[in-house]
């Protein structure tokens, strides 16, 4: 189970966003599904499929992947992050997800 804020869930069930980066020890698995919410106790709302997964530091993070976590640049970004997890540090290193939405049995959901 993956939990978003309602914001960027929206974004993710639209399609427009298709990355993000976790700072959290429990990794998840390439080829996998996992159920998407905004809230702990809530439903289900949708679900992901893991493609790909790197390390990288947060400070590396290219244009390109800014627009793949729902963002128009850098800094609108910068301040999602900072607001989540209360700071910015570029040498911190995180695990980034790219992932498309799935149907409930883990296959990519029809284009």
């Amino acid at each position: 189970m993956a939990t978003f804020k309602r914001r960027i869930l929206r974004l993710i069930l639209q399609g427009r966003k298709t990355q993000t980066r976790r700072t959290s020890k429990h990794e998840w698995r390439i080829g996998e599904a996992y159920g998407v919410r905004d809230e702990w106790f809530t439903k289900t709302q949708g679900h992901i499929t893991i493609t790909r997964k790197f390390k990288q530091r947060l400070g590396d993070i290219s244009p390109k992947d800014v627009q793949k976590e729902g963002y128009r640049t850098l800094e609108e970004f910068r301040e999602a992050w900072t607001e989540i997890y209360s700071g910015w540090d570029p040498e911190q290193v995180v695990t980034a997800y790219e992932f498309k939405t799935a149907a409930r049995t883990g296959r990519p959901s029809p284009a």
